[in-house]
């Protein structure tokens, strides 16, 4: 079959032929729904020479060799829309590639639009055409087809030359050092640790919660965030988002009232399963009142901020697409907001290369430094002395 890697030996010669290489593209196929991490069904790899798609299904296959190669710090990995990979490659060895590069952020640095798809860039920037027909193929199922492999290999040939020119429009741009600061937080452990104590936040809750059922709901998803980890299952699979809002707006202290829940049942409450929830509940019930969660709901803005907030989206489309960059990347809704009611909002419009570009004008516009004027049928922004 075309270039489908399938024993160690063959992984580690396709290793070797690699060796040197200024880079590698990458990508991977996994499936998520019956896990609660993401389960590697095949790694794609690009190199100058040749692209082979590595099986880790395989039975006796050693992924040594291509954890070597992600480690390489000689060897540039190259991804598109890199979390979900790097992700695998953490949580299989403990490490994240290094060094990377992420074609959809500098996409996003050099004017592609926002969140730009593989696709869109292999049409613009390659000339390719992707078939789409085996995207949603069962990648864990065995044997791999001929068509879903050379489908599989078509996400790591064109990202070459896609690789290629954004790197050459960002270095002429020097925009490096942007990109430099989004790849910070791809390679940060962190980025993908999952805090159980924070799953509550995977909620949508409303500012008028009772401290109560807030105190319950931290403990409850904490305690489904830590066993959907050990089983390796899906949160739903360990215990439904309604149930586990439904136990914490009642907070059952006994069998008999958690047996009454809906979607629970006696034979659950009476099980370990009933146990542990019970005690998450007696948990939430004595938090003490500084360490009940608050939900994450937007502040109105301040008074009077709100035509400002409206003055800086104009400036901000403006500087965008003056320079060529997507707007989503610079400053979110909620950083608009911040810097409409406070000077000196801590938001990342307000730091590094985004303050260079956006921020600073920003507080121009405020303080009558910078005006919007219209020019014609456009609106401008204008620096005034």
């Amino acid at each position: 079959m075309t270039n489908l890697i399938t024993t160690t030996d063959e992984l580690s010669a396709f290793r070797e032929r690699l060796r040197g290489a200024a880079f590698v593209t990458v990508d991977t196929e996994f499936l998520r729904e019956k896990t609660y991490y993401p389960q590697l069904c095949l790694v794609q790899v690009g190199g100058p020479d040749e692209a082979a798609a590595i099986d880790p299904l395989a039975p006796g296959i050693d992924l040594a060799p291509l954890f070597d190669l992600m480690d390489d710090p000689g060897t540039l990995k190259v991804f598109h829309a890199a979390r979900q990979d790097v992700e695998i490659f953490l949580n299989l060895t403990g490490r994240i590639p290094t060094p990377i590069f992420d074609t959809q952020i500098a996409a996003m640095v050099c004017g592609f639009g926002e969140s730009v798809s593989y696709e869109q860039l292999a049409g613009r920037l390659a000339g390719a055409r992707i078939d789409k027909s085996s995207r949603f193929t069962d990648w864990s199922a065995r044997p791999l087809t001929e068509r879903q492999v050379v489908y599989a290999l078509s996400d790591v040939t064109h990202l070459r030359p896609v690789y290629e020119k954004l790197e050459k429009r960002i270095a002429k741009s020097e925009r490096s050092h942007w990109l430099a600061e989004e790849v910070a937080i791809l390679t940060d452990p962190g980025t993908y640790r999952v805090d159980p104590d924070m799953a509550w936040r995977r909620f949508r809750l409303r500012s008028s919660e009772k401290p109560r059922f807030l105190a319950v709901l931290k403990e409850l998803a904490a305690w489904r965030e830590r066993e959907a980890q050990r089983k390796d299952l899906p949160r739903n699979r360990v215990l439904r988002d309604e149930a586990v809002l439904e136990i914490a707006a009642h907070a059952p202290t006994t069998v008999d009232d958690l047996a009454r829940t809906r979607g629970f049942g006696r034979a659950a409450a009476e099980g370990r399963y009933g146990q542990e929830i019970l005690q998450a509940i007696t948990r939430g019930l004595e938090l003490p009142a500084d360490a009940v969660p608050r939900p994450d709901t937007r502040p109105e803005p301040a008074g009077g901020t709100g035509p400002t907030v409206e003055l800086l989206k104009v400036l901000l489309k403006l500087v965008c697409d003056e320079s060529e960059v997507a707007a989503k990347l610079v400053a979110s809704s909620a950083d608009l907001e911040a810097i409409a009611a406070d000077d000196e909002a801590d938001v990342p419009a307000m730091h590094g290369w985004r303050r260079d570009l956006f921020g600073e004008r920003a507080i121009g516009l405020k303080t009558g430094r910078t005006a919007l004027a219209i020019s014609g049928r456009r609106v401008v922004a204008v620096d005034l002395p």
